[in-house]
């Protein structure tokens, strides 16, 4: 399924079912933590800096494992055409 970038953005700005500030680190850019607004719509996950309206991204939570990292943290690998990719995220301490 393809989506261009005005279908995401305008599904991006819909009610949203869940939607939490995260700490959110993307393992092959290292090991900082940013604080991320992220915002569950359909099986959408989108993810926007906590200072903007438009989100900088979106996982399609699709063939994806979600395991519990540490105490407040989480994982999810997501797994398409052979390669994984994992995001870890944790609660906000808000």
């Amino acid at each position: 399924m393809r989506y261009n970038e005005k279908e995401l953005q305008a599904l991006s700005r819909q009610p949203a079912e869940k939607a939490a500030e995260i700490g959110m680190r993307v393992p092959k850019k290292g090991s900082v933590v940013k604080r991320r607004l992220v915002k569950l719509v359909v099986n959408f996950l989108f993810y926007f800096r906590t200072d903007e309206a438009e989100p900088i991204g979106a996982l399609l939570l699709e063939h994806c494992r979600i395991t519990k990292e540490e105490p407040s943290g989480f994982s999810i690998t997501m797994s398409s055409c052979g390669e994984a990719s994992s995001f870890i995220g944790m609660r906000s301490g808000r």
